[in-house]
């Protein structure tokens, strides 16, 4: 007689962590069609929270508002963030090194309130000692979101040049080719898995980012997670459940879209390296 195959252990465990981080999603996504008012009453399949979502006209006004500040916030923290990857790895000792590496760092273990509070105070001495800025808004939020996601960005780009083989980029400066040249066609193509992760990373960071823009922000500049957290104070209303069902479905998109392009352009760039070794 044939025992049944018991699941490892760590099979179990597996499944208990996707079902803890999964499982309420799926249970928000189900309810967000839910026909009742209340959130957890179920009444019947309908989509009119859908209908009432894309009538607020203050929830659109705040998601509008979020991806542009997380698309610029996201593009900027990839130019510094690479700026100081490139410092802090490619440079050798010099003094302030440990200095920079540790300014640089110090967003990732900073706490947002520390952080919201010292952006705070730094606008309002800039405005009271050159006038600007007059008013807090999408540029301050967005140069709040920057300062804290080009630490991360540094901190994944950096991880790629340290694994690179720096022989290749050496060897196209001893054919000739410039060190900007050699940056634009030999360095950034073997770190731009790295550039796209970290972009992705701070597009998230700056799309979620709660305590740090309710410190820099003003009356005329509301991100989606303050209208979020707002409206939830005052009654989770069954439009949240159909605008995190929105979102989620546009993330799995992004992160799907990216890991495939990603793993096209790693393909690409082996079976360049094989038809190089091969010649």
């Amino acid at each position: 007689m044939l025992l049944s195959r018991r699941p490892s252990f760590t099979t179990v465990m597996l499944i208990l962590g996707l079902l803890f981080l999964y499982l309420p999603m799926v249970v928000l996504v189900v309810y967000s069609f839910n026909a009742s008012r209340l959130v957890t009453v179920w009444a019947g399949f309908s989509t009119q929270w859908y209908g009432e979502l894309f009538r607020d006209r203050q929830i659109l006004a705040a998601v509008w508002t979020s991806l542009k500040i997380a698309f610029f916030s996201a593009s900027m923290a990839v130019c510094l963030g690479t700026v100081a990857a490139f410092v802090m790895t490619r440079y050798g000792h010099f003094r302030g090194k440990t200095v920079l590496s540790s300014m640089v760092t110090a967003p990732l273990v900073m706490p947002e309130v520390i952080t919201g509070l010292s952006l705070l105070l730094l606008f309002v001495q800039m405005a009271q000692l050159i006038g600007w800025p007059a008013d807090r808004g999408v540029a301050t939020i967005w140069i709040a979101h920057t300062t804290f996601c080009s630490a991360y960005v540094a901190v994944v780009v950096a991880a790629r040049l340290r694994e690179i083989d720096r022989s290749i980029e050496e060897a196209a400066m001893d054919l000739g080719s410039p060190p900007v040249k050699t940056f634009f066609l030999v360095t950034l193509p073997v770190i731009s898995p790295a550039l796209a992760a970290g972009w992705l990373l701070a597009f998230t960071l700056s799309l979620d980012d709660l305590v740090i823009a309710s410190f820099v922000s003003g009356p005329g500049a509301n991100t989606l997670p303050m209208v979020v957290f707002s409206s939830v104070r005052m009654g989770v209303s069954p439009k949240i459940n159909a605008l995190a069902t929105l979102i989620i479905l546009a993330v799995s998109l992004v992160t799907f879209l990216a890991w495939y392009l990603m793993r096209r352009g790693e393909a690409k760039r082996r079976a360049q390296l094989k038809q190089v070794d091969s010649i």
